[in-house]
């Protein structure tokens, strides 16, 4: 076979067959093929001559299996011959062999001019379509002898139907995709190809387009206007999802308003006075009033003053009557009464005296024998049966008995002894009888007396974010571990003589509606901590982080609670607030601890005062544990920085079998009205490619800013180009345009890397309930002491102004001066902030500090 101009085909007398002699034309043209005049001859038997010997050489040679001499004869044709020659039919050779006993012929050889025209008859053409949709691009390749074979490249990579079922081939060459994804957008050429040349149609843009679609519409925000009419708006995004490739945008408007009416308040105003009533035996009289005109409504303030008036009668008007039996009645009955209360005063005191020289038969536990400040350790509960409440005491007592010495009261201000350091020294000898509560009821029990009650129908029933137990005047604490939430119920914050059973609940936000306004921001996680109503006589102190960088100058914050009627009030306002004797916050850097007499349903809320407000976003990067196909997702969550909603998340990765791919970072996410962009780089494409068809991802500020969508996050799915792939390096970008980013690295193989377990929230081991002075790390008398020494103002300021000092907290001096004990405040504080590692000797060498500034303080020797 010849190719181009310089070849020849070779036709062997055996056997000649048909040739193909390239063109070698660059526009493609055919020639005619000739017939040619003279067939070739060529002789086989011994003595024959041969015709034309010019145009053919002959080989003689002897066959080993006849034995006889062979002859082979060749002819060479060229390109050039082939175009000579001119005639209707095509161009063949013949072998002719004769001898003497006849002559045979071969069968037609034909030698053809093989070519590819240029023009394909059709090709594919550009298109648009939706997702999912079906496509098919025809092409029908250009004339050529031989016929053209047809392949398929998108984005100059061959297109194998056998590795991807979503496309085939039909007989006509023509290109179907069954259902279009994004990631078939791309260029397709149509590319046909024989032994002379390579032809490429032109190139086919396909597009993939989404629709975009409209997301869920954000909840009212408040009235425009606190009293008359004025208008609410509410907001939804095209994000549902997003228009891409020139998809249509969501039609409708994506900020919707209303007009409200907002109640003016009105206050209340008295009445006129009555007028006075008679003078009665005692030589009084009185007059009264009402708040009625108007009364206060529309949360309007109520009157101001009293609604009664009582004043003396002149002696004219008193009414005197004789003594009779009557007065003789009531002089027997008031010397009974006198009688009884007398008794009463000596029981009373010779009880006060038996306490002051012994201890508390209800306030002893084992945990005070301990000397000087021990650390409490908290056994968790039995795992064969979770719902038992091992900390829940009831009104039954057993009494049992320990060796040591108790440390007795004195009757005037108790002082402090701190030998060689100690706050109080070690317990002498004796025999005393404790009282310790015994276990009672289960949590199974405890759920279903809540649910009798209609406010408690909401609680969820689940105990990954609950905890509940039954707690008396000893006090204890409530926690919900890897939250960071908690309930301090301090001694004597329930009154002797109750028991209540308390819960603490964290809520999911689309679980309670809490609705915001202008730039308002949730904070921390909605936190509910009942029953609602009970009486406490000292403020507990519930627990809860946060996301917020506080500053003054940026941000207004607010504790809100939820009221009987379901509406949110905001009751403390933090950095100008007054003294209430309700509530109080101390904000921490990530956590903030709210003093509260009336338990309740509560939330953090922030609203900025500048665009340099931020707040504290934390991201993590979790991606599959396992990859059997050839696509592999990378998860970037966007959190709010609270430890409740990292536990969510890595509670939701194990169910869909992730595993954390990076250390978290934390991010400012400034009030810029910008949003959140995510990219992905520096990805080896011989290795990897990214489906993503846009440069990046956004999440829109506001999604975030609210805080009300907790586990927003973005997709990255990367394809690899073989199932031997493991080794996964790149680098994802995250940052908030126009503000600060941050930058993970990723480098891990897929197939067996779990080295950043590690950067998970270790999972807490305790009870979730503790009752009585395990709940404390300082032991009750040491408590005890404490308050009763540091409580009374000091010669030199040794007291409990110092200790707050010491311990950082004297920015808070007016609240806990509004208290009956600030010592307690305080004490009750360090025990919110540090249980269970908080370091007891630096509270003891501050209060060591304090005893030796006032010599006196600790100059008796009480233990």
């Amino acid at each position: 076979m010849a190719s181009g101009c310089t070849k020849v085909t070779t036709l062997r007398s055996t056997a000649p067959t048909a040739a193909l002699v390239s063109a070698g034309r660059r526009d493609g043209a055919s020639p005619t093929p000739r017939k040619p005049r003279v067939p070739l001859l060529a002789g086989l038997a011994r003595g024959w001559g041969h015709r034309d010997n010019s145009q053919h050489a002959s080989v003689t040679c002897h066959s080993l299996v006849l034995g006889l001499p062979v002859m082979e004869v060749r002819i060479e044709v060229t390109r050039q011959q082939v175009e000579k020659i001119f005639g209707l039919e095509e161009y063949w050779c013949q072998c002719v062999a004769w001898s003497s006993s006849g002559t045979t012929k071969s069968q037609k050889a034909f030698v053809r001019i093989a070519y590819l025209r240029k023009n394909f008859e059709q090709e594919p053409t550009a298109r648009e379509v939706s997702i999912e949709q079906g496509i098919v691009l025809p092409c029908r390749p250009p004339e050529g002898i031989p016929p053209a074979e047809v392949e398929w490249l998108r984005n100059e990579e061959l297109v194998d139907p056998a590795l991807d079922a979503n496309v085939y081939v039909t007989p006509e060459h023509s290109l179907v995709l069954r259902q279009a994804r994004l990631a078939d957008t791309a260029n397709y050429t149509c590319v046909a190809k024989n032994i002379v040349a390579r032809r490429r149609s032109a190139s086919a843009a396909i597009t993939v387009y989404v629709n975009g679609g409209w997301s869920t519409w954000t909840q009212w925000s408040g009235c425009s206007t606190s009293c008359g009419r004025g208008w609410q708006k509410r907001s939804r995004t095209c994000t549902n999802p997003t228009p891409l490739n020139g998809g249509a945008f969501c039609e409708g408007q994506n900020v919707q308003k209303t007009a409200c009416t907002t109640l003016c308040p009105v206050d209340g105003a008295w009445s006129e006075w009555s007028k006075w009533s008679e003078c009665g035996a005692e030589c009084t009289h009185w007059r009264s009033r009402e708040c009625s005109e108007p009364a206060p409504r529309n949360g309007g303030q109520d009157c101001h003053g009293p609604e009664l008036d009582t004043r003396n009668c002149t002696s004219e008007l008193c009414t005197h009557a004789a003594p009779g039996a009557e007065d003789v009645a009531l002089y027997v009955g008031l010397v009974a009464v006198a009688v009884c209360l007398v008794l009463l005063l000596l029981v009373g005191v010779l009880v006060y005296c038996r306490k002051k020289g012994g201890l508390d038969a209800d306030v002893a536990d084992s945990s005070i024998l301990t000397a000087g400040f021990q650390p409490v350790s908290i056994k968790p509960s039995k795992a064969d049966n979770p719902s038992l409440l091992t900390i829940q005491p009831d009104l039954s007592t057993t009494t049992m008995t320990y060796q040591g010495s108790l440390c007795p009261r004195q009757d005037g201000p108790a002082k402090l002894q701190l030998p060689n350091g100690h706050l109080l020294s070690p317990l002498g000898a004796g025999r005393h009888t404790l009282h310790h509560s015994s276990p009672a009821a289960e949590g199974a029990d405890f759920v279903a007396r809540l649910s009798t009650q209609s406010y408690f129908r909401s609680l969820p029933r689940g105990t990954n974010n609950m905890a509940y137990g039954t707690f008396n005047f000893l006090g204890g604490r409530l926690m919900i571990p890897n939250t960071g939430i908690s309930l301090l119920i301090p001694p004597d914050a329930i009154p002797r003589g109750k028991i209540y059973e308390v819960y603490l609940t964290l809520h999911k936000q689309e679980e309670v509606r809490l609705p915001l306004a202008g730039c308002q921001t949730l904070l921390s996680p909605i936190v509910s901590c009942g029953p609602p109503g009970v009486l406490l006589t000292r403020p507990a102190i519930l627990a809860m982080g946060h996301c917020v960088e506080a500053s003054a100058e940026n941000w207004s914050i607010r504790l809100k609670k939820q009221s009987c009627e379901g509406t949110w009030e905001d009751v403390l306002q933090l950095g100008a607030e007054p003294c209430t004797e309700l509530y109080y916050c101390q904000l921490e850097a990530q956590a903030c601890y709210v003093f509260t007499e009336q338990l309740g349903r509560f939330a953090l809320v922030g609203e900025s005062l500048s665009m340099a407000a931020s707040k504290r976003l934390k991201l993590v990067l979790f991606a599959p544990a396992a990859c059997p196909s050839l696509e592999y997702n990378i998860r970037v969550y966007c959190l709010s920085d609270t430890q409740d909603v990292l536990k969510e998340v890595i509670q939701l990765e194990k169910q869909l079998g992730g595993q954390l791919i990076g250390a978290p970072r934390v991010l400012h996410f400034k009030d810029s009205y910008h949003n959140l962009r995510l990219s992905i780089h520096d990805m080896p494409s011989s290795l990897w490619k990214s489906k993503l068809l846009a440069s990046y991802q956004e999440i829109p500020f506001y999604h975030i800013w609210s805080g009300l969508q907790p586990f927003l996050h973005c997709t990255f799915t990367l394809e690899r180009l073989s199932t031997s792939t493991c080794e996964l390096a790149c680098k994802i970008w995250v940052w908030q345009v126009e503000g600060d980013g941050q930058s993970f690295t990723v480098n891990f193989n897929i197939a067996k890397d779990t080295r950043f377990s590690d950067w998970l929230v270790p999972e807490e081991v305790g009870t979730p309930a503790l009752v009585g002075p395990s709940a404390f790390k300082i032991p009750f008398l040491i408590r005890q002491k404490i308050i009763s020494s540091l409580d009374p103002p000091g010669t030199r300021g040794a007291d409990w102004r110092t200790l707050a000092q010491k311990l950082n907290l004297d920015s808070h001096l007016s609240f806990f001066a509004s208290k009956a004990s600030p010592t307690a405040m305080i004490l009750n504080l360090w025990e919110a902030r540090h249980f269970p590692n908080g370091n007891l000797s630096q509270l003891a060498a501050a209060v060591a500090e304090i005893g030796k500034q006032d010599g006196a303080l600790f100059s008796e020797a009480e233990c």
